[in-house]
């Protein structure tokens, strides 16, 4: 994309009173936002839909500086832009009426993989909905590797499964309510680099638009629209994710919930989708491939989270003699690493409950996670 072209696209979406859609009809009838501004404006207020209040905004004067900038912009914080009649945009996205004119990305150009889920949930997420949320999508990792996960990179649920999707090695899209040229929350700015890496951050905001209230709202429209399916994680009654939900059925796009106690302040929201018959019952990864009829490509791989924390001495030990003998018992493992058999069955519970080992039939233990970063010392 050269930059006059791009110029006239940005020049487009910055005009007021024109959204997405106004945009698009106005390209659709003139052929191209240069055509657009090129156009008289007695031609443009006769496209059904225009009329005069609209085509006397359009004027590339008012634009050009802001467009201008926005171009160095992008080149300085290494921001791309796809355009929505570009071969490689999101064809998920544009059979969206709303889908963005343009959309603003860092990372992967890489748009249109088979499969994509959006899960959102509340932002005071409980141990129970992030324990899920990994769960699930570990499940799915282990059968559909080419699987990306889409969310907002908010607290609680979203970053829960941005978080989730790097560590069990797959692509995740963060869709931001604000310009590139930062990061809100700033205190996941490390999962956001990481993240254009393993997949890319997006937008349709420019990068003077800062995350007001108002934005939140409709990027939700993006996490809908990227995806196959929406999956609710825990939400209060009312909400961001309710509101995904509902733009993810006006996109005939599967709604899906996890199910909650009813007396569970974050879980009312998701008993509600599916008491309404708007959302799914899912309570794990197999029930999304039966509701999306999803068939695995490919032999699965066994899901292994990496482990990238500090351990102590003897946590070390423990998960290298198993390791290295994975049919080791407790008492065997006492005996290998000289720690007392009773502190050995205490960390053995604690190492289960943080998905780190899991328990084989007999006693025995098996690992859940890769420890590249531990040597066999046995």
């Amino acid at each position: 994309m050269d930059n006059e072209e791009l110029l006239y696209q940005l020049a487009l979406t910055m005009l007021p009173d024109i959204g997405a859609i106004t945009a698009k009809k106005l390209i659709a009838y003139v052929g191209s936002p240069e055509g657009v501004f090129r156009e008289k404006t007695h031609i443009l207020q006769k496209i059904p839909g225009i009329g005069q209040h609209i085509a006397q905004k359009i004027n590339l004067k008012n634009t050009l500086h802001k467009a201008e900038y926005e171009i160095k912009t992008m080149r300085r914080d290494g921001i791309s832009a796809i355009y929505y009649r570009d071969a490689d945009y999101p064809w998920k996205l544009k059979n969206c009426d709303d889908g963005p004119v343009l959309l603003f990305y860092r990372g992967k150009r890489e748009f249109n993989r088979p499969k994509y889920l959006s899960i959102v949930g509340t932002r005071n997420a409980t141990q129970y909905g992030k324990d899920m949320c990994k769960s699930i999508i570990g499940s799915l990792s282990s059968k559909y590797p080419d699987l990306v996960i889409v969310s907002g990179l908010a607290y609680g649920i979203d970053i829960t499964a941005h978080r989730a999707a790097l560590d069990y090695g797959l692509d995740t899209i963060a869709v931001l309510a604000h310009g590139l040229n930062t990061i809100y929350p700033y205190i996941h700015r490390e999962s956001a680099i990481k993240i254009t890496k393993q997949g890319s951050i997006v937008s349709d905001f420019h990068s003077t638009i800062k995350p007001e209230r108002n934005n939140f709202l409709r990027r939700n429209r993006i996490i809908a629209g990227l995806s196959d399916a929406t999956l609710v994680i825990e939400s209060g009654h009312k909400g961001g994710s309710l509101i995904t939900a509902d733009i993810a059925s006006s996109y005939d796009r599967e709604v899906l919930a996890l199910p909650g106690r009813s007396e569970d302040k974050y879980s009312v929201g998701c008993n509600q989708l599916i008491k309404k018959n708007i959302a799914a019952l899912i309570e794990s990864g197999d029930d999304i491939e039966f509701i999306l009829n999803w068939e695995v490509t490919q032999a699965p791989r066994e899901a292994q989270v990496q482990l990238n924390i500090a351990l102590t001495e003897d946590e070390r030990s423990i998960l290298n003699i198993i390791k290295a003998c994975p049919l080791a018992g407790p008492e065997i493992i006492s005996i290998r690493s000289d720690i007392k058999l009773q502190s050995v069955i205490v960390q053995l519970l604690q190492m289960e409950l943080r998905n780190w080992i899991s328990v084989l039939p007999g006693n025995t233990y098996k690992l859940s996670v890769k420890l590249p970063e531990i040597h066999e010392t046995i």
